[in-house]
């Protein structure tokens, strides 16, 4: 009997570049080809509104058999949202509140090359935080990304964050160019994974996988086989080589049971 097979897609630099709108060509194959074989799924930090932006949201409920922003807190299947927490509920508004106080703080004593608006973005499950602001142009994003690279300005942002409210029970995780999330522990990416039922394998497809990114925990989890790839391009030649792996097990399968019947 088939192994029934769902692969869940993480979007920023794994069917998308980040925040990119997908390629037409990309999302063929996934459409006309690999949903053919797989039931496929999606998997962002974003908030929802985005991820649409980027998947060409006409009909995105439709395309994908789960639909999960926010690392799953606000989830979809079959286009039925399915239940939500936030994280205002989950720490309390005067603990939220001397977070942000902090946050704030921090970014204004910041010296960077530049700066734009859109410091912190609320969200149901969790926070973004960018010390650059959302607000820059694509160019802008690569120029801090070059820079964050070399001086570790998120990665010391987050240092500190965890040395002043070292009883938050709050994880970090890097993910884009110029941001990072933050959320209770245990509301990482694998957080979806209590949504997805009825499967043998879920595979799993994201860029962010190394310790530190946002796509760490659900690759290294034993729910998931993690496949890590570099850019869309990357995600498409992998999954061409899951399938032909998936095709000829099958093929061994039915010459197994046709010999056993003979």
């Amino acid at each position: 009997m088939s192994k029934k097979i769902i692969c869940l897609f993480d979007v920023d630099g794994t069917l998308t570049e980040p925040r990119q709108p997908i390629n037409p060509q990309i999302e063929k194959f996934l459409l006309e080809t690999v949903k053919k074989e797989f039931d496929i799924a999606i998997v962002g930090g974003s908030d929802l509104s985005k991820i649409q932006e980027q998947l060409d949201g006409k009909n995105l409920f439709e395309k994908y058999k789960y639909v999960f922003a926010e690392n799953g807190l606000i989830a979809f299947k079959d286009g039925k949202a399915l239940p939500s927490q936030s994280i205002q509920d989950m720490l309390g508004e005067d603990n939220l509140q001397d977070f942000l106080n902090f946050v704030l703080r921090y970014i204004s004593e910041l010296k960077l090359p530049f700066k734009r608006g859109t410091f912190v973005e609320f969200r149901t499950g969790m926070m973004n935080i960018s010390p650059v602001g959302r607000n820059c142009s694509k160019k802008e994003r690569e120029q801090f990304y070059e820079y964050d690279n070399e001086h570790h300005i998120r990665e010391k942002f987050i240092q500190a964050l965890k040395k002043e409210f070292p009883d938050l029970a709050l994880a970090y995780s890097i993910g884009g160019q110029i941001s990072f999330d933050v959320f209770p522990i245990g509301w990482d990416k694998t957080y979806c994974l209590r949504h997805i039922q009825g499967y043998d394998e879920i595979h799993f497809f994201g860029d962010k996988t190394v310790e530190g990114g946002n796509d760490h925990e659900i690759y290294e989890s034993n729910f998931t086989i993690g496949h890590r790839v570099t850019c869309p391009k990357d995600t498409v030649n992998q999954l061409k080589i899951l399938m032909t792996l998936v095709k000829e097990n099958r093929e061994k399968e039915q010459l197994s049971v046709s010999m056993h019947c003979a």
